[in-house]
This record gives C-alpha cells, structure tokens and sequence, in this order.
C-alpha cells in the first residue's frame, strides 16, 4: 500500500525553525512531485509548496516564499520542509501529498494531489 509518513512537527516559538520530513512506500517515488498543504482549525486546507519530480523547480504561496524551503531526496524517499522564522499565524496541521505526473518539471499547485499523509501537527507560540 501506498503510505506518506511525516514527522518533525511539534511546539516551538516564534522565530525559532522546524523541519518537516515526508517519506513514501509503495510508489516509485521519483514518479511523483510533491507537495506541502495546511490546515489551520475552522479553516480550509491551503497550499504551501510543492516540488517537481526532478526537484529542479519549485513553488510557494506568496507569504512563505521568504522563510520555507522545499526540496527532496529520491534516493531516500523523502521531501522536506525546512520552516524558518516562524509565527503564530503558521500554527496548523501540516500535510504532505504526492501528484502521479509524467512531467518532470511539473510543479502542482491545486489539490487534487494522488496520494496524501496523515498530518502532523505544527504549533508555533507567540
């Protein structure tokens, strides 16, 4: 079965960074890109970033371009979202996804994504 693991979440302070970390079994990973979303509680999902299969390209929404990087290592499965400078307002579960794509250079930005995490859980204090 296909399965999307993450890991890295957790309770830290304003300013301070995390690192989130997505690994995948039972897909060919390099088949895929791959993405970040969020969902703050009492709102909708809303995209992060994604990466595209090569990882040559990637994609932020506007008010994280600054502080969050996304980037991927096919040999061990896993995409990673390093989060610097953090604040309140990114308080939310985090998801990653995975977007079945023959393109290499692809890089998804709405959400119909093929296969997706369980969350994990982000909560920054002020």
């Amino acid at each position: 079965q296909v399965q999307l693991v993450e890991s890295g979440g957790g309770l830290v302070q304003a300013g301070d960074s995390l690192r989130l970390s997505c690994t995948a079994s039972g897909l060919t990973f390099s088949n895929y890109a791959l993405g970040w979303f969020r969902q703050a509680p009492g709102k909708e999902r809303e995209f992060v970033a994604a990466i595209s299969r090569s990882g040559d390209k990637a994609y932020y929404r506007n008010w994280v371009k600054d502080r969050f990087t996304v980037s991927r290592l096919n040999a061990e499965n896993t995409v990673n979202l390093q989060m610097n400078n953090l604040k309140p307002e990114d308080t939310a579960v985090y998801y990653c996804a995975a977007d079945q794509t023959p393109f290499s250079d692809y890089v998804p930005i709405n959400y119909d994504y093929t296969y997706w995490g369980q969350g994990t859980q982000v909560t920054v204090s002020a």
